[in-house]
């Protein structure tokens, strides 16, 4: 009888320690996944998160109309127990826009979609490629769209064609908004640039990387990899893609004017394919 009463007092003890352990923290924002779009961010209540390619410089251009259809996204006080498996804690930031706090990721803004001034549900993704300039944000982007200015390191401004003037242009940039070029002396899968020579390729390094995921407006099949000295450089429509060392902030394009106009132009979804040897 005593052995009896005693296990059932340890059994009722450790009930109720189960009861006592804390909870685990509920994420407030997490990874999404659809067949078409692969992981991509969401809240935690699974609403999708986008960012702008306005943004790229990794302040909030959406203002006037825009806030309507884009409200902020922000949450206050994340912590890195409340970041979802897949991602990094590093990774968010918050800026602050006209007195409004906004939660960033990679330097990129991130908002919500709620056309008409109504969001859309839990699970939807229908922002995506929204005016070519509004995409989900994804952990995996290859490549990454943005759309400004194009400015020099003459700080004189340059339309697509590369004269003088004021226009925006859509361009393609790594996933941390580092603008992407290529070589008009380059041919198809070939680098004519890069010499193995460390002061000399540190000018136009290239873009090391393989195609993983691309903003859906673009065609991932045209993208591809060549080795250069040991490294896998990506390409575009043959294409090999080069960074320029002197860009050393998000979006700066200053590399369009270096020797000259037009040599080392933005990477842009519309370009002819290189030429074969």
């Amino acid at each position: 009888m005593f052995f009896t009463a005693a296990l059932s007092a340890v059994v009722l003890g450790c009930s109720d320690d189960d009861d006592n352990t804390p909870a685990e923290p509920e994420v407030a924002i997490k990874l999404s996944s659809s067949a078409d779009l692969g992981s991509f961010l969401t809240d935690a209540d699974g609403n999708t998160l986008y960012y702008f390619a306005t943004d790229v410089a990794g302040t909030n251009t959406c203002t006037g109309g825009c806030t309507a259809n884009w409200p902020v996204y922000n949450e206050a006080g994340l912590t890195e127990d409340l970041v979802g498996e897949g991602l990094d804690f590093d990774d968010f930031a918050t800026i602050t826009t006209n007195g409004v706090a906004q939660t960033t990721y990679k330097g990129w803004p991130l908002y919500y979609y709620a056309p008409g001034g109504v969001r859309e549900a839990a699970g939807q993704t229908t922002g995506e490629g929204v005016g070519g300039v509004w995409f989900v944000a994804k952990p995996d982007y290859t490549v990454q769209l943005a759309k400004g200015q194009l400015i020099g390191a003459d700080s004189k401004h340059y339309k697509g064609d590369y004269t003088e003037g004021d226009g925006p242009v859509t361009y393609f940039t790594d996933t941390h908004g580092r603008t992407l070029y290529i070589f008009v002396i380059d041919k198809k899968n070939t680098n004519n640039f890069t010499t193995g020579d460390a002061a000399h390729d540190a000018a136009w390094p290239i873009f090391e990387a393989t195609p993983e995921q691309v903003p859906s407006t673009l065609d991932k099949t045209l993208f591809g990899t060549i080795d250069v000295f040991g490294k896998k450089q990506l390409t575009y429509k043959g294409w090999p893609i080069y960074y320029f060392g002197s860009d050393t902030q998000r979006g700066q394009t200053k590399g369009v004017s270096v020797p000259q106009p037009g040599v080392w132009p933005v990477v842009v979804k519309d370009l002819e394919t290189a030429p074969e040897e």
